[in-house]
């Protein structure tokens, strides 16, 4: 490998990526060589073979060539950080970013999020690479076809040790923490630690929400099409409440091509941060925006132009209407039911003897046919010494295939479900296919069901496997349903329906 060659090719690359000129191709290698660690340069030939990879293979190559010079280990460095800034050269400073975003804006919301999306993919901050690897396939179901992702870009975090942060963020001295979260603004250019990711090709643009600052960013391990996460200046835990569902039908009205939506607010039912206010959002249709009205509710005091039950394995109900505080209003009106709503037969508690809250919800907000949605999922994280996880959480007998919070995107019906799996689904197919004789104990009596159920072959064996994967997801979501689909939640539904209208 000629090193000058492989530094020339790169500064090549970020001139034609951006608005740098040839004239700034001294300065640009001298920019890469201080960052990799080389001390020397000589003007060579273009390389053939390099000309043919990738930017992120030349990429690789140069985090190789400061690894072998001894400059990660010397500088306390990971290859994520070594990465992150070198290509932080193909971004402009925060600044611009800012202004160009803005000037899109103004021909469009849609030319807007378009730059900031492609810049963030071209920079890989969004780790299309990593993302590519990711496990997905459809899964068709009673509600409709729900979305199986094998997450093998981030691992998922224990839903205990998320509770555990969340109640540490209210007792530690912030001052002590940088960046305060990894949702803070002040991510932007860091440079990162050995415990801490890189962020110093990160950008992010300020919005103004409710009358307050917020940001918008991509996701750099995206989920679905230009996963976007909105994030609040202020680091203040996740709450569900009139403001924040305002905020949430305003930014849908500044960027209508994107649904938001929040996680929930509480442990157990929440997502993964908990501590730090913030939203997803994204240009993309998940499961649950297909699903249909069941059942037509109203609300009362307020006439929507629709309103009703969904058709989904977890209790949602769907708010349509042109005015967006009429919306609002319907909306809180059913929040504010269902923060004090109890039904002990469903072993449905808002509050214990503590007057600790367990009623929340997961809210989700579209714009579509020139009307506003406000989809709310019901959530209530009480837990039983039947259920220790969670009443409403996945059960012990699918926690094989999913035991991790049902956050928001899972509550939309596209399952994450944990890079574990890969090799330990492939390990059922080989026991359907008499390969070997058993597998993973927490697999066993589902592949036995499995093998006595289906005439397997090489042919469908792959496809078996993943259809019962994708039953069991649907198995999870109503598992975090509060009324379900039996007869006695039925029942419960109605009345708490009754509560509504």
């Amino acid at each position: 490998m000629n090193r000058s060659a492989l530094v020339n090719i790169f500064a090549k690359r970020v001139i034609e990526a951006t608005d740098y000129l040839d004239d700034d191709k001294v300065y640009l290698i001298n920019q890469i060589l201080g960052i990799v660690g080389e001390s020397s340069y000589m003007v060579t030939p273009e390389d053939s073979n390099l000309e043919k990879l990738s930017t992120l293979d030349i990429l690789d190559q140069l985090i190789m060539l400061s690894k072998s010079n001894g400059t990660l280990a010397n500088r306390q460095m990971n290859e994520d950080m070594l990465g992150a800034q070198l290509m932080n050269l193909f971004v402009p400073r925060p600044s611009q970013v800012n202004k160009l975003f803005w000037t899109y804006y103004q021909v469009s919301p849609e030319s807007a999020t378009n730059y900031l999306f492609e810049l963030s993919k071209r920079s890989n901050y969004i780790k299309t690479r990593e993302i590519s690897q990711n496990i997905s396939f459809p899964a068709p179901t009673n509600y409709g076809e729900l979305q199986i992702t094998i997450n093998l870009s981030k691992p998922e975090k224990d839903p205990k040790a998320i509770a555990a942060a969340a109640a540490m963020s209210h007792e530690s001295n912030q001052e002590l923490q940088y960046p305060a979260s990894q949702l803070a603004r002040e991510n932007e250019g860091y440079w990162g630690r050995l415990d801490y990711a890189a962020r110093t090709n990160h950008r992010v643009v300020p919005l103004t929400l409710g009358g307050e600052t917020w940001y918008f960013q991509y996701s750099p391990y995206a989920y679905f099409n230009e996963h976007a996460i909105v994030l609040s200046q202020t680091i203040r835990p996740m709450h569900i409440d009139e403001e924040n569902m305002a905020r949430l039908l305003e930014f849908v009205t500044q960027f209508p091509d994107y649904f938001i939506g929040s996680n929930a607010d509480l442990p157990i039912v929440g997502g993964s941060i908990l501590s730090h206010d913030h939203f997803q959002a994204g240009r993309y249709e998940l499961p649950m925006a297909k699903a249909a009205i069941k059942q037509k509710i109203y609300i009362a005091n307020v006439t929507l132009d629709e309103a009703g039950v969904l058709n989904w394995p977890m209790t949602a109900i769907r708010l349509i209407d042109k005015n967006k505080n009429k919306l609002l209003k319907a909306a809180m009106h059913v929040i504010k039911i269902w923060h004090v709503y109890d039904d002990t037969s469903l072993s449905i508690k808002s509050y214990d003897e503590n007057g600790t809250p367990h009623h929340t919800v997961t809210p989700i907000v579209r714009y579509r046919h020139d009307r506003y949605e406000i989809d709310l999922v019901l959530r209530d994280n009480n837990v039983s010494d039947v259920f220790p996880d969670g009443i409403f959480h996945p059960h012990p007998d699918v926690q094989h295939i999913k035991k991790e919070n049902i956050g928001l995107i899972e509550v939309m019906g596209l399952a994450i479900l944990p890079p574990r799996l890969k090799k330990e689904l492939v390990a059922v197919e080989d026991f359907l296919l008499e390969k070997v004789d058993h597998v993973a104990s927490k697999h066993q009596a589902w592949a036995d069901q499995l093998l006595v159920s289906h005439e397997v072959n090489t042919e469908n064996v792959e496809n078996i496997v993943q259809q019962s994967v994708g039953q069991i997801f649907k198995r999870v979501l109503e598992d975090a349903g509060i009324f379900k689909s039996n007869d006695t939640g039925q029942q419960g539904l109605q009345k708490f329906i009754h509560e509504i209208e």
